[in-house]
């Protein structure tokens, strides 16, 4: 390809819509162009490296005996009410596009293809002889994102490989995912990404076990939290740790249990109590009051109680409420805090917010129009596990000291709701403590178990006859979001390194001079006999500066450059490696077989990473 034939328009400086490194270089280099709030049109320059990217993952997936297949972007609302999410989906989290059709009809664009893939099984998989089976396919998927944002990395449509299995016992799901999750690391190792597998949250995909896969990069908007020994990885969604012991409080409990009250005039943050009473954050109990909306238009209070050094973890919550009320009320919409204009505005009386303690009775509902008239208490086990502790006295400007479960209240249902923290010790080993890193998600694989099967009657027939729901498995690839996170980790200040195994070209001949007979000769000489080899090749032939072509194509990032320039006429061509920024004077004629040398090298070594 010629770069006068490429539609090329690069920018000298960043547009101000980017935010971070890959997101202003795919833009400046025009590998991409805004079309909308988190819309894009990949140019042919991605669309290039998102066909290879593409390419090695059907080579990894094929080679696991999966099959390819496509499956419908509109799908139809009923088989998304029929596994319980339709609502979840629109009227929850909201990322769902959907529309009605001229029959009024409810429709959705598939942000992924649980549902219809599931359908689809249980009309064609009757006997555990046909099992197990594994579908994948490589499309483009929708989500209305409430706030777009990093260009591809969170864009409201995206290419996304997902893939799903399905077997007669949890055996062999278990034997796929493990399968998968090798094909996973070959398909980063080959696309020259360094990615790390963590433990995650199911989310709203569900299942019993799933597995992240991150790309380590400084913009990455997951935080990682590791031991040093390379033994544990999590995403802090999922992370557990052992807390930092709490501070034993002095005199331990007092007036039986139910503490002595503490004047604490306009205290009503742990930093202000602890700083005017000397007390350690890990000797009070801290209350949230939260409000958790769900399908069928209930509105549960929540009282949740932990330690007051330790931060709540929104999606251990999540998932603890939804476990405790999805199956009366259905789909858990969301959980907002419960405000004091909030109390108002539903008829309660004044709540004593910044002095509440665990004890807070139901009666503060009792004048309720639409909320339940009793919490749902939780605690975190570090709050549980205190002996003695300072808390709210359900009174303004007072705590109490020296209070006690039991005494005080009974204990609330003690679970893990804390989030773990960089420096917080390991589970597996004390000795260790998290560290934290920040990655990008790329890739996320789950043990889906039969959730979905049975909510859409997706059975099959055993070896003994009997008719049971299918074991699932599910597996996605964020393709266009892993091509932005490979331009993360790969730049400088000059521009993108991409990693030969997904790079656009290989090689790029830039002729320094078009108007010098030589130096275009030349460059287009090598430019066939490159072409010949089977070398993916871009020809630089503008009327431009050469200055202006050397910026260029470091922008572009291709990884071996060659430039025809004054020595064109000895027959002597310049050797750039865009990744080291290693230079040598190579003579035309031994060009080809150098660069065949280190191409060979490069894909060996990515192959074998």
């Amino acid at each position: 390809m010629r770069v006068s034939r490429l539609m090329l328009v690069t920018l000298r400086d960043d547009p101000a819509e980017a935010e971070i490194p890959s997101h202003k270089l795919l833009l400046r280099a025009g590998y991409i162009r805004r079309v909308g709030s988190g819309i894009y049109a990949y140019l042919p320059l991605l669309w290039r490296v998102l066909q290879k990217i593409s390419a090695i993952v059907r080579e990894e997936l094929n080679g696991t005996g999966a099959l390819e297949t496509l499956l419908p972007q509109l799908q139809p609302a009923e088989l998304w009410q029929r596994s319980g999410r339709w609502a979840g989906y629109t009227a929850g989290e909201g990322i769902m596009f959907h529309l009605e059709d001229r029959q009024g009809r409810e429709l959705g664009l598939g942000p992924t293809h649980e549902e219809v893939i599931t359908a689809l099984a249980g009309d064609l998989l009757r006997s555990y002889r046909q099992l197990p089976v594994n579908l994948y396919q490589i499309q483009t998927k929708f989500r209305d994102e409430i706030r777009p944002r990093f260009g591809l990395m969170r864009g409201r449509e995206f290419i996304m490989k997902d893939a799903y299995s399905f077997h007669a016992d949890e055996a062999c799901l278990k034997q796929t995912y493990a399968a998968m999750d090798q094909a996973y690391r070959r398909i980063f190792s080959r696309c020259g990404l360094r990615a790390v597998a963590v433990e995650a949250d199911s989310g709203a995909i569900g299942g019993s076990a799933s597995q992240e896969f991150m790309v380590t990069a400084e913009a990455g908007e997951d935080l990682i939290l590791a031991s040093g020994d390379g033994r544990y990885a999590a995403n802090q969604e999922r992370a557990v740790s052992l807390p930092a012991d709490a501070v034993p409080l002095p005199g331990g409990a007092r007036a039986g249990g139910s503490g002595d009250a503490l004047p604490t005039p306009a205290q009503s943050a742990i930093e202000a109590l602890c700083s005017a009473h000397g007390f350690d954050p890990s000797q009070t109990v801290k209350v949230l009051l939260l409000l958790a909306r769900f399908e069928d238009g209930c509105l549960q209070p929540l009282l949740v109680s932990l330690r007051g050094d330790q931060q709540l973890n929104e999606v251990k919550l999540a998932n603890a409420v939804s476990a405790r009320c999805s199956s009366e009320h259905g789909t858990l919409l969301e959980i907002t805090p419960l405000t004091a204009e909030a109390a108002a505005k539903e008829g309660l009386e004044p709540i004593p917010f910044g002095f509440m303690g665990p004890h807070l009775e139901d009666a503060v509902l009792s004048g309720a129009r639409s909320w339940q008239p009793r919490f749902l208490r939780l605690a975190d086990a570090t709050a549980t596990a205190l002996q003695s502790f300072v808390c709210g006295a359900n009174s303004l400007d007072t705590h109490r000291v020296g209070a006690s479960w039991g005494a005080l209240c009974p204990a609330p249902e003690s679970l893990d709701l804390r989030a773990a923290q960089p420096g917080d010790r390991c589970l597996h080993d004390p000795a260790q403590q998290l560290q934290a890193s920040r990655g990008i998600e790329v890739g996320h694989i789950f043990q889906l178990g039969r959730k979905y099967s049975a909510a859409l009657e997706a059975t099959f027939t055993n070896e003994a006859g009997q008719d049971e729901p299918l074991w699932m498995g599910c597996y996605g690839i964020g393709v266009s979001r892993l091509a932005q996170a490979a331009v993360e980790q790969h730049h400088d200040a000059n521009g993108i390194c991409w990693p030969t195994a997904i790079a656009p070209y290989e090689v790029i001949v830039v002729i320094a001079n078009v108007a010098e007979a030589p130096q275009r000769e030349l460059g287009e000489q090598l430019y066939g006999a490159f072409q010949a080899a089977g070398i993916d090749v871009l020809l630089d032939d503008r009327s431009e500066r050469a200055g202006v072509k050397f910026k260029d194509a470091d922008l572009l990032g291709i990884p071996w450059r060659v430039v025809v320039g004054r020595g064109a006429a000895d027959g002597q061509v310049e050797l750039v490696q865009r990744a080291s920024g290693e230079r040598s004077d190579v003579p035309a004629s031994a060009v080809l077989a150098q660069l065949q040398v280190h191409l060979e090298r490069e894909r060996a070594g990515l192959l074998s990473a």
